[in-house]
């Protein structure tokens, strides 16, 4: 199977269940947001008049959707064309939608509000299977605004999975993430690639500059571990950075008994339905995907058949696009142009009226496969 994959775009290579995490990539996306807390404190500073820390925060939080990373070497379950996901954090003061939105190209799109801010985003992945390494590449942009008009826009950096073959496996993410802003400053993040020999590896280092391009902060720290901060352009030496610094964000402590899945106490939480959850979803929610849950529960044979079953619907959903499939929540901006929620699920999960919201997960009529197949 490695020799036969090698150069591939693994999105769109079947792998056997065990390869896949008990989640979606869908759940994954609102993982990013596990530390949303500092971007209710960026609010806070903005709206108190201090927009370096506002800026400083928002860094933090992009480094931060990145912690959950570390030791996570299986791969979520790719979405079927059309499945959701939602999120109703009332104590965290966030609710978070996403949605597959197009299979070819893959794209899924999400939506969250907080307090005092919206983030939302259309997002691919780009991989290439080398062999010994995959390699990541995501594209789209991140969008986040305040309720004062302020916007940050930034994207991923690369991602890579080495010694696959032979060695520890080890995840490593590298590159530069411009964080553009439409007021006073704006963020230049570079994580450091990790070579062979490094002793100090996951390494974030960069700056906030303001309008005229003077560099006002720098920023420092691990993105598996914790960021920091000083005030001034940085002419200071490592050591006086070090004794005057600030932490901006810390990791939260894992949990005591780890699972080969290596989940975050957060992302354990993702596909949990909980007493009365079940009746209030569509049926198009990854909670209520079959191989997804047989996976959790550690059924691995009746995984791979529900999986196998699936994959199947999921070969259709190309014709269903070229026919004219459009997603139930979002819409796109003209031809090429990204997704936006266009509302109305809240309200609708209130009422329990989901028409339009097919049950993708069910059984696939022989006629159906026999149609697809012979198109």
């Amino acid at each position: 199977m490695i020799k036969d994959n090698i150069g591939k775009d693994l999105t769109r290579v079947c792998l056997p269940v065990f390869f896949n995490e008990p989640i979606s990539s869908l759940q994954k996306c609102f993982e990013d947001l596990e530390y949303s807390h500092l971007l209710d404190q960026a609010y806070e500073h903005g709206k108190a008049g201090n927009s370096l820390m506002r800026i400083l925060n928002v860094a933090a939080f992009a480094v931060s959707g990145y912690a959950s990373s570390e030791g996570r070497l299986c791969k979520p379950f790719n979405p079927l064309l059309g499945e959701t996901y939602e999120a109703d954090y009332p104590e965290k003061g966030i609710r978070f939608f996403s949605e597959k939105v197009s299979h070819h190209p893959t794209l899924i799109a999400c939506h969250c509000e907080g307090k005092g801010w919206k983030f939302w985003c259309d997002t691919n992945l780009k991989s290439k299977f080398w062999g010994r390494s995959i390699q990541i590449d995501p594209v789209g942009t991140l969008n986040l605004e305040f309720d004062d008009g302020e916007i940050f826009q930034w994207s991923k950096v690369t991602t890579s999975i080495y010694n696959l073959i032979l060695g520890n496996i080890y995840c490593d993410h590298h590159g530069t993430m411009h964080i553009q802003g439409n007021r006073q400053y704006s963020c230049k993040l570079k994580f450091k690639e990790q070579s062979i020999l490094d002793r100090n590896p996951h390494q974030v280092n960069g700056f906030v500059e303001d309008a005229t391009g003077k560099k006002v902060a720098q920023l420092f720290g691990k993105w598996d571990d914790s960021m920091y901060f000083v005030n001034g352009d940085g002419s200071s030496n490592a050591k006086d950075r070090s004794d005057s610094s600030s932490l901006l964000w810390k990791r939260n402590k894992p949990p005591p008994d780890l699972t080969r899945y290596n989940l975050t106490s957060f992302a354990i939480t993702l596909n949990e339905l909980t007493p009365g959850l079940e009746e209030k979803l569509p049926p198009t929610d990854s909670r209520l995907r079959p191989d997804q849950r047989h996976l959790e529960n550690g059924e691995f044979d009746k995984a791979n058949v529900e999986k196998l079953r699936l994959e199947t619907r999921q070969r259709m959903s190309r014709k269903m696009q070229e026919h004219g499939w459009r997603p139930r929540w979002f819409e796109r901006e003209g031809e090429e142009g990204p997704f936006h929620y266009i509302g109305g699920y809240w309200e609708a999960r209130e009422h329990g009226k989901w028409d339009g919201s097919p049950n993708i997960f069910g059984e696939i009529s022989e006629d159906l496969v026999n149609s697809v197949q012979a198109s």
